[in-house]
Formats: C-alpha cells, sequence, structure tokens
C-alpha cells in the first residue's frame, strides 16, 4: 500500500498547489508517479491526473478563460502529442526517466525567471507553444515550459493565463492519454487497477477543496516555491534513477 499512498499524497500537494497558483500537478506528479511506477506508465497516470485536475478547478475559474487563445493552443498541442506518443513508445526506460527529470527541472528554471524576452505574437508563436507544449507532456508530463515562455513572450497577464492553463492542461492530458494507448506507448495490460480512477478522483476533488480554502490563506507565491521545491527533488531523483539503471 505504500505506493498508492505516497502517489495518492503528490497528486493531492500538486492539486493543491495547482488551485493556488494554477499550475503545480505535473511538475510534482509526474517526476514521483515516474519513480513509483516506471516512466511510461508514471507519465500516463499524470496525464490522466492533470485531465481531472483540469477540468474540476476549470469549473470554478471557466469566466477567466480566454477560449479563443486557450483553442488555439489545444489545437496546436495534438501533433506535438502524437510525435510524444511515439517517442515514448520507442524509448528505454532509463533514458525517458532521465528526460522526465530533465524537462521537470528545465521547467523550474523558467519557473524561476527566465530573462524577460521579446513581445513576439501571432498564428506561428501560439503553434509552435502549442506544439513543443504537447511534445513536453506527452513525454515527460509537463507541459509548463513552453506555457510559460508563451505567456512570457505574448506578455500574457497572470491571472487569465493562470485560469486559461485549465483547459489547456485538460485537454493535453486528455489527448495524450489516448494518443499513446492507440499507439501503444503504454500497452492495456500495465493500466492500474478500475479502483485507482474513483479513488485519483477523490483525492483530486478534495485537493481541490483544500486550495479553495487556503488560497486566501497561502500566498500564490509560497505556492509555488513549494511546486518547485518538491518537484526539484523529484526531478533530480527521475534523473540519479535512470543513470543508475544505463550504468
Amino acid at each position: 500500500m505504500e505506493i498508492p499512498v505516497i502517489a495518492g499524497l503528490a497528486i493531492f500537494i500538486g492539486t493543491v498547489l495547482q488551485r493556488i497558483s494554477g499550475t503545480g500537478v505535473g511538475l510534482v506528479v509526474s517526476p514521483v508517479l515516474a519513480l513509483l511506477l516506471g516512466p511510461s506508465l508514471g507519465v500516463l497516470a499524470t496525464n490522466a491526473t492533470t485531465t481531472v485536475t483540469g477540468f474540476l478547478i476549470l469549473l470554478s475559474v471557466r469566466r477567466r478563460v480566454v477560449w479563443r487563445r486557450a483553442s488555439a493552443l489545444i489545437a496546436s498541442a495534438a501533433i506535438g502529442i502524437v510525435i510524444g506518443a511515439g517517442l515514448v513508445a520507442t524509448i528505454p526506460a532509463a533514458w525517458l526517466q532521465i528526460i522526465i527529470g530533465t524537462v521537470v527541472l528545465a521547467s523550474l528554471a523558467l519557473t524561476l525567471g527566465a530573462p524577460r524576452l521579446p513581445y513576439l505574437i501571432g498564428k506561428r508563436v501560439t503553434f509552435t507553444a502549442g506544439a513543443l507544449g504537447g511534445l513536453l507532456n506527452a513525454t515527460a508530463g509537463v507541459a509548463a515550459p513552453a506555457m510559460v515562455i508563451y505567456a512570457q513572450v505574448t506578455r500574457w497577464e497572470q491571472r487569465t493565463f493562470s485560469a486559461s492553463l485549465q483547459p489547456i492542461y485538460m485537454s493535453m492530458g486528455a489527448m495524450s492519454v489516448v494518443a499513446k494507448t492507440a499507439i501503444g506507448g503504454t500497452g492495456i495490460e500495465a493500466l492500474p487497477p478500475w479502483w485507482v480512477v474513483p479513488a485519483a478522483v477523490g483525492v483530486v476533488a478534495a485537493g481541490i477543496l483544500a486550495g479553495t480554502v487556503l488560497e486566501r490563506k497561502v500566498p500564490p507565491a509560497v505556492a509555488r516555491t513549494l511546486a518547485i521545491t518538491l518537484a526539484g527533488l523529484g526531478g533530480a531523483a527521475a534523473i540519479a534513477k535512470g543513470i543508475l539503471e544505463l550504468i
């Protein structure tokens, strides 16, 4: 029972942080589940979790979502997700573990404060960000690097950006699950027992409720700092495990 408990705790903490600051599930959950379940199944479980989390949080922030921009990013993500699903089906587990940890740490580097990027706007910028986000989401369960860069170059206001991330993460997660299951990135035989799904939904719902209560008491900056700390530890551990398996 240790693995379900640790996984549930990671999902709960990630959901709380995402409810407060707009992101957190992918960063915290992906490296933890990759360590516990293996990289392929771990990322698949992360994709499923972000689908549920994004949907439930969306219910309370939907009025702040910039739907036109979010829809364009979601549509662009499809091609990256298909490519990513193919890579997951062919990359050895050890290398995939290293990739997951590296993507998480790169995401944290951006979150901690990338230099101010030049102002860019247009369909090509949106398509590139969406496709890259889809690729990272399918392979590592973390689309944050592409989304953070896109928000910076387009000068997307934080409040609407945070809300718009929810349908983006939800859709990317769902498409990743479908694509990898269809292509064979994770076989049906590797999926967890049926009761894991309702249990995960319950944990996510509890995390959202807790995050809603804590939103007024915990500053978003504090939540982001905690998410960065936990994700950093998980990312480093994922890289170390992948290197040890190669050795």
